[in-house]
């Protein structure tokens, strides 16, 4: 089966939003996007299995490198998804998820370290001033819209 058939190309576009959710987990659809783009070799500056991928792995307990190779088979998001349900270690209930992904989704940095660190990439991105960038998730949406022209 081909790859690279249903491959982003992310230097063109970003991956999916951290907040789009597939069978309930944020963060899932993006880290199959950079996935299936690292396959590809069109994932850009984009990286599977980064910090953010890690939440959702240590959730579910699910191996990167075990869902990179089912997404190697050409899988369509329908079919990984039932592929993370059978396989994770970690089996979770709908509500756990639902409160999973409201958390990650709200996470916001926990330190006054952390908040600066964040408030210093905000500004590089041209967002500086802005006060609707709190969390995480609007921080990488925000970094997603200028990587690719938009203006903060």
């Amino acid at each position: 089966m081909n790859t690279t058939t249903n491959a982003p190309d992310l230097t063109c576009r970003p991956p999916r939003s951290p907040r789009v959710r597939l069978g309930g987990y944020v963060i899932l659809p993006r880290l199959l996007d950079k996935c299936r783009a690292e396959l590809a070799d069109t994932s850009g500056e984009y990286h599977y299995n980064c910090p953010l991928d890690r939440r959702f792995f240590d959730f579910t307990g699910i191996d990167s490198e075990a869902l990179k190779a089912e997404v190697a088979k050409g899988l369509g998001d329908g079919a990984l998804l039932a592929w993370v349900q059978a396989s994770a270690p970690v089996k979770h209930g709908e509500w756990e998820i639902a409160q999973w992904s409201a958390f990650r989704e709200a996470a916001a940095p926990a330190d006054n370290e952390s908040r600066a660190d964040l408030n210093e990439q905000i500004a590089a991105a041209g967002g500086g001033g802005r006060e609707d960038i709190i969390t995480w998730f609007d921080y990488i949406e925000l970094d997603d819209h200028v990587t690719f022209g938009g203006k903060a």
